[in-house]
């Protein structure tokens, strides 16, 4: 389809293109034709019937004939600028020249036009007159070049001069007028010289530069409204302005359908979209639809006259498909009608291209496309492309190889960022989801398309458009094939330089079996980071550290983060540990990596890992021990550089008291951890692990993981590993005694003891709350129903006090039943409740003993119990209330030992006197109560 200017000077037709026909949908076949615009018609309705009109024939498609002397068969006929000055040079020559056809070269014409144009270069005065002269004069000399030789030497010789000439004229006209036929007889000149292979517009960055002044010359003039509104303000006096400007149009049309047939190869083809591409997404719609009927007719007559030969330089055919696709979804409708008959026409060409590149071990997969190409066409009018835009994406899928998919992807995303028309947007979304899904196996370069949604987020205002362009990166990203493609390129873009990227973590939705691989893949990049130690942070662990966060704040991955909670706790509390004095400057940020928004002055690398520790904690419904680490500090405790492990222990403790069995699953994750990774990432996990030896679970692991792996540490030059190793020796003699075996108990408690030895000095205040929670375990041993045991427990007693620089009553070495020695052991009670008092609560680690299997290691428990109540501060007892140790000691009224039941109920007479403020009751109330207890 055509546009064909009114008596025009290179109206491209042929007979002979009128046996060249594709199929056009039945409601286009039949057309109206109107001679003249209506003064109530508005531009593009106006434009677009005076393309199918002429006074002088009705329409029918006539594309360009390009035998040479067709050229010359044309007649100047009549136009509306018949009265310009210097016409009658332009019917001279003409008239000169289609003379000479019958006879010899008219030499002394051509070395007129030659004078002609030589004198405008070199002259000073270059008006109107001068301006359309020599561009007539040039135009009608290169139609002499195919048989003159003289011609062919004065254009080469001069061309650097032609083409300052013309750029300089047309960056001389005014770009909000048109009062003057320059523009169409530079139009005009150009596509003569084209025709004669003088190709001004190509060939080195001067000529692409006035391709562009050339386009954007015609392109940003104003509506036909307003420069009718200018001719009425403004008249000139010679010029019918709309008349001009459709002339004008139309000879820029004809100059870009010239351009692309003389090139078989479609090079050209390509350089016209670079540059038509802009205005094609142009805000304004007269622009858009200049643009637009533009490329319309291009293609159209590229469609009916496609000679190619290979090689094919056209590389943009996924960037064209896609613009002429988006514009069919234009709510300007004259522009969307448009472009889908430029897209009609592209399809056939399409088919050609595909048909001449395509491989031959490929064959039949195109043969099944064409098939299905020829149904669609069959079946869906024009109509129905620019009604249904993402049918567009249906079709030609099948023809587009991985790399125009990427192409239309890329091309598609700049049409979400059209604020104007959110209609557009809401196209461009349906296009990509439709595109991705059609092909999600045959994309290539993933990581492109991934960037160039995430250059394109901050601009993309719809809400709807935003979500399609965000579910094309989840479509991706769950697909095996491409996940860590995706995920490093979303890396690229970190959350705190770029906080438009949270909301992609936020709303990635995928199926479910593919988000544990989706979590599990993130998780990695950021365990790697822990690997090795290194001077500055690599920006990988901040930035995973963060997508996390916001992956966990979305909540979309639920079933994953239940699934991966101990690892992902463990990477995340190192991480905390490597962050610990870091600020965003000690990140190292490659080339590449997205930095362009600012970063408060509170993000730090710590701030990200806290707040996405705490994240998962809430997530995974840890309420505990969030409470926990609230209530006790431990979040403060985590962030300090001295005191991090502690941090760590009491969220380790806080776990394993409410959620046992996601503290099982850690236990079990932190044995192959513990000789991995650099130091800090040991530590971590060294910490987190010996606070689960409290656990039952703990004492089914083989010794090789308990007491072996803790006598390694203990010898470590680290000094926080030695302080581990006594915290985690502690924890085995504090909470494994019911059916430890002997030997294991033995083995820690002598370990203990040599521990304690070769502590430094400067060690000492570390591990004294080691030492203190160790003392009543091991009092308590001395009634070990194992000789050994209570003779290392002893032993081990000793050095523990002498470390504290405390002198034992010699009554702790009496190896008599404490039962049968009350006033002995009240010597021992009231020698540490003073020594702990305000230290350690050894009330509370005594009664964990009083469930112990062993009856001698109860049994003490009980009577230690009863004597501390007696000898501690009882007005701090009865602040506390004294309810919690009745409730844990009367179950052992029924205990299956008799001493044990006598003792408890001596036990629970002092506690109950400790509590109470009245004066101490009579003896004989006290007996009848023993009496009754004993007798029940």
């Amino acid at each position: 389809m055509t546009l064909f200017r009114k008596g025009g000077r290179t109206s491209l037709s042929s007979s002979s293109a009128e046996h060249i026909q594709f199929p056009l949908s039945p409601s286009w076949e039949t057309r109206t034709w109107v001679t003249s615009p209506r003064p109530d018609q508005g531009h593009a309705q106006c434009l677009t019937q005076d393309r199918h009109s002429s006074e002088l024939q009705p329409w029918s498609w006539r594309a360009a004939d390009f035998r040479p002397r067709k050229w010359f068969r044309l007649n100047g006929g009549d136009s509306d600028v018949s009265d310009t000055p210097g016409t009658s040079l332009k019917v001279v020559t003409e008239n000169i020249i289609q003379s000479e056809l019958e006879g010899p070269p008219g030499v002394i014409i051509i070395e007129r036009l030659m004078n002609s144009i030589q004198n405008y270069l070199n002259g000073d005065r270059k008006g109107d007159l001068e301006k359309l002269t020599f561009l007539r004069s040039l135009s009608t000399l290169s139609r002499t070049l195919s048989y003159d030789e003289t011609t062919e030497s004065f254009i080469h010789e001069h061309i650097s001069q032609i083409l300052d000439a013309i750029t300089m004229l047309i960056q001389q006209e005014p770009l909000h007028s048109l009062f003057s036929p320059v523009r169409q007889e530079v139009f005009i000149a150009i596509t003569d010289l084209s025709y004669q292979d003088v190709n001004l517009l190509h060939g080195s960055e001067d000529r692409s530069d006035l391709f562009n002044v050339l386009i954007k010359s015609i392109i940003t003039l104003p509506s036909i409204k307003t420069l009718n509104i200018l001719q009425t303000v403004m008249p000139s006096g010679q010029y019918n302005t709309e008349s001009l400007y459709r002339q004008t149009f139309q000879a820029f049309c004809e100059m870009l359908q010239c351009m692309v047939m003389q090139d078989p190869h479609l090079e050209n083809l390509g350089r016209i979209l670079e540059h038509m591409e802009p205005w094609l997404q142009s805000a304004k719609d007269h622009e858009r639809e200049r643009a637009t009927v533009s490329m319309s007719q291009m293609l159209g007559c590229l469609s009916r006259h496609l000679n190619l030969q290979p090689p094919l330089q056209f590389q943009k055919l996924g960037n064209l498909v896609a613009l002429m696709a988006l514009l069919c979804g234009d709510p300007v409708e004259e522009v969307a009608q448009e472009a889908a008959e430029g897209t009609h026409y592209l399809l056939h060409i399409t088919l050609r291209l595909k048909c001449i590149t395509n491989d031959k071990r490929n064959r039949q997969s195109l043969k099944e496309a064409m098939k299905k190409c020829k149904e669609f066409l069959e079946i869906c009018s024009i109509k129905q492309f620019y009604s249904n835009p993402f049918k567009i994406a249906q079709v030609f899928e099948v023809f587009l190889s991985p790399n125009e998919l990427g192409q239309f992807i890329v091309t598609t995303l700049d049409g979400l960022k059209n604020l104007k028309h959110p209609c557009t947007q809401q196209s461009a979304g349906e296009l990509l989801v439709t595109l991705v899904k059609s092909a999600e196996t045959r994309f290539e370069k993933v990581s492109d398309i991934i960037g160039a949604i995430c250059v394109r987020l901050p601009v993309i205002s719809q809400p709807n458009a935003r979500q399609q362009a965000l579910s094309v990166v989840s479509l991706f990203i769950s697909r095996p094939k491409y996940t860590d493609v995706v995920l490093n390129h979303l890396l690229f873009h970190p959350i705190p330089f770029d906080r438009h990227l949270s909301e992609l973590w936020r709303t990635l939705d995928v199926d479910l079996p593919s988000t544990t691989w989706i979590l599990w893949r993130l998780l990695r990049k950021l365990q790697k980071c822990h690997i090795v130690h290194q001077e500055k942070m690599d920006y990988v662990a901040v930035a995973a550290t963060d997508a996390l966060y916001e992956v966990f704040v979305g909540n979309k991955l639920q079933a994953a983060t239940y699934r991966l909670f101990p690892q992902l706790l463990m990477a995340l509390l190192i991480q905390v540990h490597h962050s610990i004095g870091l600020t965003m400057s000690d990140i190292t940020i490659p080339n590449g990596v997205y930095t362009k928004q600012e970063v408060t002055s509170t993000s730090t690398p710590l701030s990200f890992a806290i707040q996405a520790t705490k994240t998962l904690l809430l997530r995974t419904a840890c309420w505990y021990e969030f409470d926990a680490m609230e209530k006790k500090k431990g979040w403060n405790l985590l962030e300090g550089e001295n005191f991090h492990l502690e941090g760590v222990s009491l969220l380790a403790h806080a776990l394993l008291e409410k959620h046992d069995i996601l503290a099982h699953k850690v236990l079990y994750l932190l044995i192959p951890l513990l000789n991995r990774g650099n130091e800090k990432h040991r530590l971590t996990s060294a910490a987190f692990f010996v606070e689960l030896f409290q656990s039952p679970l703990a004492k089914r692991l083989p010794s090789r993981y308990t007491i072996t792996r803790l006598e390694e540490w203990l010898h470590h030059e680290n000094q926080q590993f030695r302080v581990l190793s006594l915290k985690g020796i502690d924890n085995l003699l504090c909470h494994h005694q019911e059916k430890a075996r002997p030997n294991i108990h033995l083995l820690a408690v002598n370990l203990f003891g040599d521990s304690i030895k070769k502590v430094k000095c400067k060690d000492k205040k570390d591990i004294e709350g080691q030492i203190l929670e160790s003392l009543i375990p091991l009092l308590l041993h001395l009634q070990d129903e194992d000789d050994a045991v209570a003779e290392e427990s002893c032993r081990v007693l000793t050095i523990c006090c002498q470390f504290l620089k405390w002198k034992l009553p010699r009554e702790v070495y009496n190896k008599d039943p404490w039962h049968s020695n009350p006033s002995g052991i009240g010597v021992v009670c009231k020698f540490f409740e003073q020594k702990c008092r305000g230290k350690y609560n050894i009330m509370m680690q005594t009664m964990k003993y009083t469930q112990n299997h062993q009856v001698h290691l109860r049994r003490a428990a009980v009577l230690f119990t009863g004597l501390l109540a007696k000898y501690m501060d009882h007005s701090e007892l009865r602040m506390k209330g004294t309810e919690w140790i009745e409730d844990v000691l009367r179950p052992l009224l029924h205990d299956s030992e008799p001493s044990v039941r006598i003792i408890t109920s001596q036990a629970l007479c002092r506690v109950q006197n400790a509590g109470v403020e009245s004066e101490p009751r009579p003896v004989m109330c006290r007996l009848r109560n023993l009496f009754n207890y004993i007798h029940n």
